[in-house]
This record gives structure tokens, C-alpha cells and sequence, in this order.
């Protein structure tokens, strides 16, 4: 038997189906090659290269090797004045605990006060509640401005301001969370339901009222959610700060660095590892907690 000759428009049709797959492949390799100029012009750039990599590595080795406690099986479990002990590496752990606090309650405070303004500034920010166009701009810009800048350059800024102390840290957290809040916030606002919205706005609510009771009850949950995640970013933000004399454990930490104090580098680096991880633990579970609520309802 003889195949059947296709006809004219199958044949048009496989030709225009090959010419497409061969347009996607070519603009596939061609956005490959771009990436990967992209890459190289960025490793040149930032002198990033695998020679650097190799003759690093070993010094990363030997400042791990320097700041590992020297501790001994025998005197495992002795007092504070025994070297090799875990009282010796640790012995100045309630000093340590109350500087870990101190950066827990500076990244509360801060979290608090940037997830208020944040919100606040979320509904005109939102492009489907915005009162007017210029407002949403103004609104939005501010908000990039905030985030933009790296806390630790607030906390420089606050510092000369105000004097070495946690109050510089918390001022430049709460800025910098203002900012990432409050788009966030927004960008769950503007996938809120707007029938709620509308309704009130005919029955003669005000643009505050309608914010307040129809989208709020709405987005809650989502928003008490981000916060959360931004509370255990802010407690790595405030051991951070803590750097250019901003309080916390991050000022304790530059000290021990700055004398090459290497076993309290150590000590203090766990115990923040630690109280972050507890941290992300908790709020981890309050978080979907919350999460799954909101689902139910």
C-alpha cells in the first residue's frame, strides 16, 4: 500500500510548527547566552573567580580552627575556671543572655512599630483602595525609599543622632521594616475581594470606614503572617546592627572580633544561631497556625 500524500494545509501546518520550535529554541540559546555574558561581566566585575575561591578556602579553615573551643572529654562538665570545660567557653553566658534579649526586644519593638506605619501606609499604597493616582505614587515611592537603604546605614545615621545603644537599633530596623511591610502589606490588600468593599461605599461609608470593615477582616491573617516572618529577619537585622554600636548582641560580638577573642566568637555566634532558630521554630508554627484559620473559615 502507498502512504497517503498529506495534503497542502497539513504540510503548511507541520512547517509552521517546526518554524515555531525552532524560533522558541533559537530565542532559548539566545537568552543562555546572554545570561551567561551576564555572569562573566558580573564575576570580572566583582573580581569573583575560582583561583580566588581556591587560594581563600584554606584560610577559611584555619579561622574556624582557631575559633573552636578547645574542650576536654575529663572536664567536660567542671566549673568556669576549668579550661576545656563548657562553663570556660560559656562563662559569660548570663551576660550573653541578657544582650540576646535586649536584640529580641529591639527586633519586637521594631517589628511592631514598622508593621503600624506599614499598614498604614499599605491601604493608599494599594492600587485598587487608593484615593488617587498621586497619592498611590507618593505612596509607593516612599515606601522603596525606606527599604532601599540597608539598616546598618540607618543605624549609622541614628547612632551619631542619638548616641551609642539599642534606641539607634531599633529606629533603623523599624524604618527598614516600614518599607518591606508595607509593600507586602499592599500587595496582599490589592487581591483582597472588593465586593465587601463596594457595598459599604454605596451604604455611605467613607474610604476609612470601608478600609477598616470590609478589607482588614479580610487580609488579617496574611498580614499578622508577614510580620512574623519579618520579626525572625529583624532578630538577624538587630544581632547585625549591633556592629556600629546599635546594642544588642552584635556590639558584644564586634568587640570579641575586634580583640580576636576566637573561642567567645564561638560562644556567642551558637547562642545566636540558637535563640534564631527558637525564634523561627516559634513563629513557624504560629504562622501557619494563623494560616490555617483563616483557611477554615
Amino acid at each position: 500500500m502507498q502512504a497517503t500524500a498529506m495534503s497542502p494545509a497539513a504540510t503548511r501546518g507541520e512547517d509552521a510548527y517546526r518554524a515555531l520550535r525552532r524560533q522558541r529554541r533559537n530565542a532559548g540559546l539566545t537568552g543562555l547566552a546572554i545570561l551567561a555574558a551576564c555572569l562573566l561581566l558580573a564575576a570580572w566585575v566583582s573580581e569573583f573567580s575560582p583561583a580566588a575561591l581556591i587560594d581563600g578556602a584554606p584560610r577559611i579553615g584555619e579561622y574556624f580552627g582557631r575559633i573552636l573551643p578547645d574542650l576536654r572529654w575529663a572536664a567536660l562538665l567542671s566549673g568556669p575556671d576549668a579550661e576545656g570545660s563548657l562553663a570556660f567557653w560559656f562563662y559569660r553566658l548570663d551576660s550573653w543572655l541578657l544582650l540576646l534579649l535586649q536584640t529580641a526586644q529591639m527586633a519586637a519593638l521594631a517589628t511592631l512599630g514598622g508593621a503600624a506605619i506599614g499598614l498604614l501606609l499599605a491601604f493608599p499604597a494599594a492600587r485598587n483602595l487608593a484615593p488617587s493616582p498621586w497619592l498611590h505614587h507618593l505612596t509607593r515611592r516612599g515606601l522603596e525609599a525606606t527599604r532601599t537603604v540597608p539598616e546598618i546605614v540607618y543605624a549609622l545615621i541614628f547612632v551619631w543622632a542619638f548616641g551609642v545603644g539599642p534606641l539607634a537599633g531599633v529606629l533603623a530596623i523599624a524604618i527598614h521594616t516600614t518599607g518591606a511591610l508595607g509593600k507586602l502589606f499592599s500587595e496582599v490588600i490589592e487581591n483582597a475581594e472588593m465586593q465587601p468593599w463596594e457595598g459599604l461605599r454605596a451604604s455611605g461609608a467613607n474610604w476609612a470606614q470601608a478600609c477598616r470593615y470590609a478589607i482588614l477582616p479580610q487580609v488579617a491573617p496574611n498580614l499578622l503572617s508577614y510580620a512574623l516572618l519579618r520579626f525572625e529577619i529583624n532578630v538577624r537585622s538587630a544581632s547585625v546592627v549591633g556592629f556600629v554600636g546599635a546594642g544588642g548582641i552584635g556590639q558584644e560580638l564586634y568587640q570579641v572580633i575586634s580583640f580576636n577573642y576566637y573561642e567567645e566568637i564561638s560562644a556567642i555566634v551558637l547562642l545566636i544561631v540558637a535563640t534564631v532558630m527558637l525564634i523561627d521554630l516559634l513563629s513557624d508554627r504560629l504562622r501557619h497556625r494563623l494560616t490555617h484559620a483563616a483557611g477554615a473559615h
